[in-house]
């Protein structure tokens, strides 16, 4: 049996390049999968539906969707916040208005996601998994204001588990290096890709927090960092 057969999963940042890859692996691994994201979402396949234009740090907007999506399937089973972003700057040359941004589109679409969720969740002794960052427990040179987010989704994810601890609602983070992407190949052209990790092979972990697989692991921040 695939680790999500019949499983009703959530997946937020559906647009880029992690999120359609956990679509499709969320998807051979038997779940019925909703994608999220600002952008218009053009992913097609069996038993994916997309909702675009959605943005998460508007609290509204998220009660709206994850209301639609568990009145028109009964169930949400688990959710993969994948939804976020990267900004590379130092303190003395970056944008103060950086901070903002980081904190908006890495924790505030985490727990919005999180908390419109819930209700569903809690119902379904439901699974949640971050994306946070390896990089967030030692920052280098210009990771500040994305790293200090990341590090936002870490206690947001060791709070959020203790808090769900009695519903049966497990929460999680995956803590990634850097992710083999056409993006980051283009900004690091001499790195050694083969030392990163793909999309796939967090999507698979992914999969693997989201099932039944993994009901004993809550509140765990778990690095993917490849051979980095």
């Amino acid at each position: 049996m695939a680790l999500l057969d019949g499983k009703i999963i959530v997946v937020t940042g559906a647009k880029g390049n992690l999120g359609a890859t956990m679509i499709t692996t969320a998807l051979d691994e038997g779940a019925t999968v909703i994608g999220i994201d600002y952008a218009q979402i053009d992913f097609e396949a069996k038993n994916f539906e997309g909702f675009s234009g959605i943005d998460l740090t508007d609290v509204d907007a998220s009660t709206t969707v994850f209301t639609k999506i568990a009145e028109k399937y009964g169930a949400i089973h688990g959710l993969a916040n994948i939804a976020g972003g990267f900004c590379w700057e130092t303190l003395a040359d970056g944008e103060t208005s950086s901070w903002d941004k980081m904190f908006r589109i890495n924790v505030l679409t985490a727990s919005n996601a999180c908390r419109a969720a819930l209700p569903s969740l809690t119902k379904s002794a439901g699974r949640i998994v971050n994306i946070g960052a390896a990089g967030a427990s030692k920052a280098g040179a210009g990771f500040g204001p994305y790293a200090a987010s990341k590090a936002g989704v870490a206690k947001l994810t060791e709070s959020l588990a203790e808090e769900g601890k009695a519903d049966n609602v497990c929460v999680n983070a995956v803590l990634p290096s850097v992710i083999d992407t056409p993006i980051n190949r283009r900004d690091m052209p001499d790195a050694d890709f083969s030392s990163w990790v793909t999309p796939k092979q967090l999507s698979d972990v992914l999969c693997f927090l989201l099932s039944t697989k993994a009901e004993a692991i809550t509140g765990a921040l778990i690095p993917v960092t490849g051979r980095v």
